[in-house]
């Protein structure tokens, strides 16, 4: 069935999504939000509840209105918490857009777009066909730009590809996220310099040469909310639990007794009392935790329907296993045990997906390739850019990358070693992002905005992707569709300076003392 006459089509119902489409239907526009799965905010709303807020002076339009109604919902000064629970984050975007009247349409994953000179025509999803003037692709995979032809990057370049120092493979060097040494990769006892049965949870080597590209991408995983509270529920043994997949956290736990490091679970996953109601989202902090560090999330972004779904049970299964793990195994210290033993799933929060959230953490997928791509020294030398639509400010973040192995040379010969590769936390001052990163070159399209998976070099969007980033550029992405869609105009022929004027009305920051380079 085809249904259409839409003045904008966002596809995703991430927090960029909603805020796209609240924008957009604030102007008096028809707007649809189709979003694949069942739920809206996207990791806003699951599990990631601490939020990355960077400087708070760039903080403005609906990422600083959502931090105020969170506020008042618990009756609190922003910032009191560090975030709101999931459930209250996705009650605040679903009012939201009932308010807006924008049509939220669930279960609606994008299969392939009809496009006629570089103009997307109607949009089919599984649950039939859409068509509007205007498209904004607000979700993490990109898969609408992919879906109209527009190219697009994965995985990180070198650090030739942009002139970026930072960018490529990283030298593996000692961390809080990297592995102790002398860990073996290999189940077996090979002879020095013979290859044996590589452990699950690493990626085959050998890896990328230092500063080459590789295409690799951060590491997924799921933000579980977890409680302390009475009613709490314990994570079970999963029936197809595998014993043998946590040799290496056996042998990484083995190692810090020998060292002498007594290692707490907080250490590893963070366990602080940080959300409403004594919860915390459950972080990613020590060499082995809630990431997942084997490659799989490398195929993520540019497969198919049934491969996406395995990788994300393949995370699922290794969030809960890991935290049974901790809880549980004999070869865990035991104030590691005991510490977790007091932390369970809040049986409020996500009880259709079994307490667990519903959305995996990707940190990244594709980045479409547009006119104007935001790279490395557009973050650490900031510029004036005429055509600024929000400000960014986080820290450069790359989490690790892959889990991997390699020799080292001793004089009884190469020993095999293992290694957390990737990560990478570099502050920025506050930096503008210009709307041409939002919309693809002319001659690929016309009628298309990008506000998550936006036109940047891997280094620069490690930057972007933060939730209240995403917020913002959203509703830029909003405001612009539907100014194209009034006038009948190409997306690149935005009234840039009218639609800084509306940002700046509906308190977007713009400008904050920013130089040139």
């Amino acid at each position: 069935m085809t249904s259409g006459g839409y003045d904008v089509i966002v596809y995703g119902a991430t927090s960029a999504g909603v805020c796209a489409a609240v924008a957009a239907a604030g102007t008096g526009a028809t707007v649809a939000l189709a979003e694949p799965r069942r739920h809206v905010g996207g990791m806003t709303s699951g599990g990631l509840g601490y939020t990355d807020l960077g400087d708070l002076r760039v903080l403005g339009g609906l990422a600083a209105r959502f931090r105020q109604d969170v506020a008042d919902h618990y009756g609190v000064t922003p910032g009191t918490y560090a975030g709101p629970e999931p459930g209250v984050a996705e009650a605040v975007f679903r009012r939201w857009l009932e308010e807006a009247a924008v049509d939220l349409l669930l279960e609606h994953r994008v299969t392939g777009a009809e496009v006629v000179d570089g103009v997307i025509r109607s949009v089919r999803f599984t649950a039939g066909t859409l068509t509007g003037a205007v498209l904004v692709d607000a979700s993490y995979e990109g898969d609408l730009l992919a879906a109209a032809g527009v190219p697009f990057a994965v995985g990180r370049e070198g650090r030739s590809r942009h002139g970026e120092p930072l960018a490529g493979r990283q030298e593996m060097l000692p961390g809080r996220h990297a592995m102790p040494p002398w860990i073996s990769p290999f189940a077996d006892d090979p002879p020095p310099g013979v290859e044996g049965t590589l452990l699950p949870q690493l990626r085959p080597g050998p890896p990328a040469a230092v500063g080459d590209g590789d295409g690799g991408v951060m590491a997924y995983g799921y933000r579980v909310c977890l409680t302390t509270a009475p009613d709490r529920i314990p994570v079970e043994r999963r029936a197809g639990y595998d014993d043998g997949y946590f040799e290496l956290a056996r042998r990484l736990f083995h190692r810090w007794e020998r060292d002498r490091f007594e290692v707490t679970a907080g250490w590893m996953i963070g366990l602080e009392p940080n959300l409403p109601h004594g919860k915390c989202d459950a972080n990613s902090l020590g060499p082995l935790s809630l990431n997942v560090l084997d490659g799989t999330s490398w195929e993520y972004p540019t497969a198919g329907h049934a491969r996406r779904a395995e990788i994300r049970r393949h995370h699922r299964d290794h969030t809960t296993d890991f935290l049974w793990f901790l809880t549980n195994d004999p070869a865990v210290p035991a104030r590691v045990r005991r510490e977790m033993s007091r932390w369970g799933l809040p049986p409020e929060e996500f009880p259709d997906t079994g307490h667990l959230p519903h959305q995996l953490y990707v940190r990244e997928a594709r980045r479409m390739i547009g006119d104007r791509t935001l790279t490395e020294a557009d973050l650490r030398r900031p510029r004036r850019e005429p055509d600024v639509v929000a400000m960014g400010s986080y820290n450069i973040d790359v989490r690790e990358v892959q889990r991997t192995w390699r020799w080292v040379y001793e004089f009884d010969g190469p020993r095999p070693m293992v290694f957390n590769e990737g990560y990478l936390s570099v502050p920025v001052p506050p930096y503008p992002i210009p709307y041409r990163c939002l919309v693809p070159r002319r001659e690929d399209c016309r009628n298309l905005l990008v506000p998550v998976c936006l036109s940047a070099s891997h280094i620069a969007f490690a930057s972007v992707r933060m939730e209240v980033q995403y917020q913002m550029l959203g509703h830029a992405a909003g405001l612009a569709a539907a100014s194209a869609a009034r006038a009948g105009e190409d997306v690149q022929d935005v009234d840039v300076p009218a639609l800084q004027e509306q940002l700046r009305a509906a308190g977007q920051v713009l400008e904050l003392g920013v130089g040139r380079r």
